[in-house]
């Protein structure tokens, strides 16, 4: 790499830096003092003039909570948009609100109870919990964790599943699942050559027993 590369690569990088920093809402001084450099040290390597170790990027990564990868990408984290920036929230709410008053008039009427007696028990006007059945009305989360309650049914029943909130709660619960995970089995599952075994696993995850029971006497049988 010649010294014009040498360069532009570090002022991209001292961009990279900046943006991370500025996404992660946080001050050179206390990134500075993360990675072992005097504020100037690190004003510098923001402006490019010189760039930082891979060492002392490790640990700005880590406590920007960023991927490594991320200083020697394309892509700054401002134009990263979050899940909730790509969705048309008017819309999700308006349908997430009848979604959950659709759920509340099938339960009432599972019970056979009608709209006054629902309302003289959580404290709130007919006309309003009607409003809510045809979600005219957003439900404050109190009345909804009545009515939960009044149904028998926990409030975590009412979140979302299948759309972009309900995408991403799983995604943040596998997250966490994998950090569970026995460092040795994390490092399984990151292999690509693993691949094969793991949708293997998955496939029989998702069989019956009767069909499970057929596949382990046909091994028998094969072994034997």
């Amino acid at each position: 790499m010649n010294t014009t590369a040498l360069k532009i690569r570090n002022k991209k990088l001292g961009a990279l830096m900046r943006d991370a920093r500025l996404a992660a809402c946080k001050n050179p001084e206390e990134c500075a003092r993360v990675m072992g450099v005097s504020a100037e040290v690190y004003a510098s390597y923001e402006r490019g003039e010189t760039s930082p170790s891979l060492p002392e990027l490790e640990l700005m990564a880590l406590h920007l909570d960023v991927p490594i990868d991320h200083f020697w990408g394309d892509i700054s984290r401002s134009e990263r948009r979050s899940p909730a920036e790509t969705v048309d929230r008017t819309r999700l709410l308006t349908l997430r609100q009848r979604i959950i008053g659709a759920q509340l008039r099938s339960l009432r009427l599972e019970k056979n109870l009608s709209l006054q007696a629902i309302a003289e028990k959580v404290g709130v006007r007919e006309e309003q919990l009607a409003a809510f059945e045809l979600g005219k009305e957003p439900i404050p989360l109190p009345v909804l964790e009545s009515l939960s309650e009044l149904f028998g049914r926990p409030v975590r029943d009412f979140i979302d599943q299948h759309g972009p909130v309900g995408a991403w709660n799983a995604q943040q619960r596998a997250v966490k699942g994998f950090s569970q995970l026995k460092p040795e089995l994390q490092a399984f599952v990151s292999k690509p050559v693993n691949r094969p075994y793991l949708e293997l696993a998955q496939r029989l995850s998702e069989m019956s027993v009767d069909r499970l029971r057929a596949v382990a006497e046909g091994l028998l049988e094969i072994t034997l």
